[in-house]
């Protein structure tokens, strides 16, 4: 008969759960790390690839971070709202690529000049917005990207980044969720077929609220119909509400071109 050593027993089973336990639970980030480089440019990006097949397209999501994210080091621009596309839930029930770019420092995603809060956009795009353009051609040209549905979203600088894109590129995207931003009030009909929700803080103190008011009161003369929620008693972090509102998501998914 053969006599088990229970405690060596509890050792070996001891050391192999911790084991386990270490091994298990060492994923790789759903986000990779990737670099697009253009003339010299590099524009570092975050990308969250779908259940990826050969057969169907996915929709292609644009996320764009705010002032305090930018840098070098292609991790600060997941702090806030991306994840929400990120969850076990979104990827089930809205399988996509999500590009999340990282803006250099000192470096904007649009090109307004303000006076007296009436936005003037730019001739020229920013240096990142001319790269990030550059980068959905060349998603598109490497995946199976659904052209239909390319949307875009971002927060404060990103806000304002969002509409700066659609604004130079009204043909490009499907959808469009600016947060604490605002946008070339006289480009609005230019943009009027684009379905837009747009997203402020009654209290913002950072970014006027006025400029979300002024961009759906241009987009409703235009003949739009653009969705507007102004939380009363949010300040300038009103993107938590929103990114985490599952009606948002659900409708921004919904849209096609």
């Amino acid at each position: 008969m053969k006599i088990v050593n229970y405690k060596t027993f509890a050792l070996v089973l001891s050391l192999s759960c911790i084991g386990f336990t270490q091994f298990s639970f060492s994923q790789p980030p759903r986000f990779s790390f990737e670099k697009f480089i253009l003339k010299g440019d590099t524009l570092n990006y975050r990308q969250l690839f779908p259940d990826y097949d050969t057969i169907r397209k996915y929709p292609l999501v644009i996320f764009l971070h705010g002032s305090g994210e930018r840098g070098n080091d292609n991790e600060a621009q997941l702090k806030w709202g991306v994840m929400n596309f990120a969850t076990d839930e979104a990827m089930k029930m809205y399988p996509a690529f999500v590009i999340a770019p990282q803006c250099p420092e000192r470096m904007g995603w649009s090109n307004f000049t303000d006076n007296r809060n009436n936005l003037t956009m730019s001739l020229q795009p920013s240096k990142p917005m001319e790269l990030l353009i550059a980068l959905i051609h060349d998603i598109i040209k490497k995946f199976r990207v659904d052209t239909n549905r390319i949307y875009i979203t971002g927060l404060s600088m990103g806000g304002f980044g969002t509409f700066d894109a659609i604004e130079r590129y009204p043909y490009l995207f499907a959808a469009a969720v600016p947060v604490c931003g605002g946008g070339d009030t006289r480009r609005a009909p230019s943009i009027a077929h684009i379905p837009i929700w747009i997203f402020h803080g009654a209290e913002d103190a950072a970014v006027d609220p006025v400029l979300s008011l002024n961009m759906v009161e241009a987009l409703t003369k235009a003949g739009a119909h653009p969705g507007f929620t102004q939380f009363p008693e949010a300040g300038h972090f009103s993107w938590i509400g929103a990114y985490s509102d599952p009606l948002m998501i659900e409708w921004l998914f919904r849209q096609h071109k």
